[in-house]
Parts: C-alpha cells; structure tokens; sequence
C-alpha cells in the first residue's frame, strides 16, 4: 500500500455475499495457495472432535457457535480454513458422523484489509462468506451484519477477538469485548425469535514452530537488520557464531538501539519528555546491555509519546489500553481520508480538492505513529531470555524487521521474509456457553456489562491455556 496523497470518498460498507462454488474452488485451492504463499507445510489439530460434535448440532440446527481464534499471524485464515475443509470432515468421517458440505464459517475481517490487500479481497471475502467490521468506532452497519449472521447464518461465525495480529505465538494480546457482546446478542435474537438453540463460543488455539531451527537465516536476517540500523557497516558478512547466547546479545541489543534512535528521535522532533530516555551511543557496540525491566519501562513511554504525537494531531484524548488507542487513531485517519462530504469528488473545486488531499495526506502521515506502536504492542523486554527458542527468536527478529521496514518507507510490510518451513498446532478449547450466561447478563445494564466483562476475561484465559 502506497503513501495516501488524496483525499477519498467514504469507505462503504462490503456486504457478505457466500457463494458456496467460491467456496469449494478456493477449498480445493487451498493446498497450493498455502506452499506458494506461506511457509506452512504441515497442519496437526487436537481435539478436533470436539469441532466435529459443535458442526453436528449446528447443522441439526441445535446451536449456535462461535470460533474465536488466536491470531499471531497474518497466514491464520489459511490454517482456519485447513481446520474446517480438511481436519474436520477428515475427523467426521473417522467417527461416522455425516456432516454437509461444504464444512465452513462465515467470518468478520477487519475493513481496513482490502484498502492493502487489493480490490481482490473486496470481491473474495464476501464470496466466502466474510462480513466487514471498522475496528475503532460503534459501526452500526458492520455490527447489525454479524450480529444477523450469528444469529441467522447458514453457517457457523469465527472471529480473532485480539483484533489484530500480535506476532506472538505464546503471548495473546488483551482481547476485545466485541466477540463476548456478539454472543449475547445472539441469545436475545434467538429469544425473541422464540428459537430455544444454545449459544457457544469456542477458543481455537494457534501455534507455529520451525520444522527445522532456522538459525543460519536468522543470523543472515540479523545482520541485514544491524546493518540497517547502523550498527554494522554495509556489506559486513553474517558472523560464523551465531549460538544461542551470541544471538541473543545481537538482538537485544539491535532493540535497544532501536529504542534509543526513536526516542532521541521523539524528543527532538515532536517535542516529547522522555526523562528515561538515553543518548545514541557512539560505539553502540561496546554499550553495556541495559536490564529487562529498564527496555520494557523505556519502551512503554516510547510507545506512549508516539500515540501521543498522532492523538495531539487529531484532538483525541489519550484514555484507554494502548490497543483501544490505536484503534481510535486509525478510524480518525480515516476520517479525515475516506470523508462523508466527498461524496461527489468531482463536484470540488480545484482549491477544495488540493485542501482535502494536503489534510489526507498528512492523516496517513500521522497514523504512521500508530502502526509504529502496533507492531510492538505485545513487545517485552523478556519474551526470548525467558524461552530462548527458535520460534520466540524469530517473531521477536521479525517485528523489529517490521519497525524497520516502516521507517525505511515501505507501507506494506505484511510479506514478511520467510526464515525457514513451518508446521502449525491448532487446539480446539473446550467450549464456553453463553447461554448459560444469559440469567445474569439480560438483569439490567450494569449486569449486562459485568457479563460481557467476565466472558471477556474466561475467554481470554481459554486462549492462553491453550498455548503449549
């Protein structure tokens, strides 16, 4: 996705459209698309049987359910879609269950994904059955259509209650309400439906693992970092000791000084007091590593002044998570890109269109800040030394290559250099009842919202007790 240099009309809503021969061709598809495009080579599930029995009793039109899956990749619809195409009929048919095909979900996708994903994505998704949602404002219209599809769907839902990808495979970003209230309300659609179906939602766990430790190419990628960042000279070669300990020390300290870089940076250009903050060492090399807890102190007052930078520009006020804050900044991007008064673009002046373009161009300039802190949100200052694996090294390597390509100016950095072959574990969790739930949630509105809160905070300890 190129810099935005005009100002556009309002992004409309994608209605779902599920055409099921879409859906059986990209099914088919799918094994070729996953080797061409992903590093995926092999797919295990556990306890998908349990998937099997919630299929049986939706398709018998017993339940309703949800999929609420972990999201620490960008490749996790391809894994979503082996689950359900491959790994569940695979098991039906193991246990004599006949299920109807095809086996699928309609899903909700962030609308920001077709603006870089391409105008293909605009026609696909709703051809699978995928439903839009804006993540950083109450969209009436996206609700009101997931809301429906639950409720009233030919198939199952799946949603990523993290919101976005966090790059992790062992830490799950604090979750958002919006999967917790989607469930309630199906309940009370089905209530006034006077359709007695029970309502689920399942935690789908999702991890990744090298076949092969990749340490020859995270070395390589290590060294191309470093040398981006100045701490090597151009052309120095990867070094022929790359164990575990002289990894770690090269990558800890490529954050540090990507730290000390940005804050300098923040300090000097957007004016922002950062009393921790420490001056670019000239030999950063000989520079003593600073403590866990120092990084991840330093690193949430960098994240802090940079969000800062873009709300004082949009005249937003800085309340709630770092997640509910980057969610506000982009939809007020958007706002000042995608306007409701454009409607009629070519009814503009030359004046008020080279206006609306200097004010579009400048609000993708600001959200650059927000996306800066997007790619370290889940960050912390101990995630490799406490588990020094490949896996843990690689996703912490591969979100400062993210950093790094964002200031170098590409604005698409979604496709990620692939360090080695990947096999995926999907656990299907026990499921949770929200039925079950409905007694105290419909009491009044204060009870609505502790029960939102409690299925919020149950998921979100579902999900992380499925990483192994």
């Amino acid at each position: 996705m190129s810099t935005i240099q005009q100002a556009q009309p309002p992004l409309k809503f994608i209605p779902p459209d599920l055409n099921l021969m879409v859906v059986r061709l990209m099914q088919g598809l799918l094994p070729v698309l996953m080797r061409s495009r992903t590093s995926i080579r092999r797919i295990e599930a556990e306890n998908v049987e349990g998937l099997v029995d919630l299929y049986r009793q939706f398709q018998a039109g017993n339940i309703r359910f949800l999929m609420a899956f972990r999201h620490p990749s960008a490749d996790d619809p391809y894994c979503l879609a082996y689950l359900l195409s491959r790994l569940v009929p695979q098991a039906a048919k193991e246990k004599g269950v006949a299920l109807q095909h095809p086996v699928h979900s309609h899903f909700l996708y962030d609308r920001g994904i077709p603006l870089w994903a391409g105008s293909f994505t605009s026609w696909l998704y709703p051809k699978l059955g995928g439903t839009p949602i804006m993540r950083g404002k109450l969209d009436r219209q996206g609700l009101r259509s997931a809301r429906d599809l639950f409720a009233n769907g030919h198939l199952p839902m799946a949603a990523a209650p993290e919101g976005a990808t966090n790059g992790h495979s062992e830490i799950v970003s604090p979750i958002e309400p919006g999967v917790s209230q989607l469930g309630f309300w199906c309940v009370e659609d089905l209530q006034k439906a006077g359709r007695s179906e029970e309502v689920w939602i399942v935690p789908i766990g999702i991890q990744y693992h090298f076949i092969t430790p990749p340490w020859a190419n995270l070395n390589t990628l290590l060294t191309d970092l470093e040398m981006d960042a100045g701490l090597l000279p151009a052309g120095s070669k990867p070094p022929t000791d790359y164990s575990e300990d002289k990894l770690y020390k090269r990558l800890y300290r490529l954050g540090q000084h990507l730290l000390s870089a940005m804050e300098q940076h923040y300090i000097r250009f957007y004016h922002q007091d950062l009393p921790e903050a420490q001056a670019i060492p000239s030999d950063p090399a000989s520079t003593p590593l600073i403590s866990n807890e120092a990084f991840s102190s330093r690193l949430n007052a960098l994240l802090n002044a940079a969000l800062t930078v873009a709300e004082d520009y949009f005249a937003l006020p800085p309340n709630g998570t770092v997640i509910d804050r980057c969610r506000r900044l982009e939809q007020a991007a958007w706002d000042y890109i995608y306007r409701e008064d454009l409607k009629d673009a070519d009814a503009l002046s030359p004046l008020e269109r080279g206006l609306a373009d200097r004010i579009a161009e400048e609000a993708d300039l600001r959200a650059w800040h927000m996306r800066l802190v997007e790619s370290f949100v889940a960050v912390t200052g101990r995630y490799v030394k406490e588990r020094p694996t490949a896996e843990r090294f690689a996703e912490t390597t591969l979100l400062m290559w993210d950093v790094l390509t964002r200031i170098k100016g590409n604005q698409n950095p979604f496709k990620r250099p692939s360090l080695g072959d990947q096999r995926v574990l999907l656990t299907v969790g026990q499921p949770i009842s929200v039925s079950a739930r409905w007694e105290a949630y419909k009491e009044n509105r204060r009870s609505a919202k502790q029960a939102v809160n409690q299925l919020t905070q149950d998921l979100q300890m579902a999900l992380e007790s499925l990483i192994h």
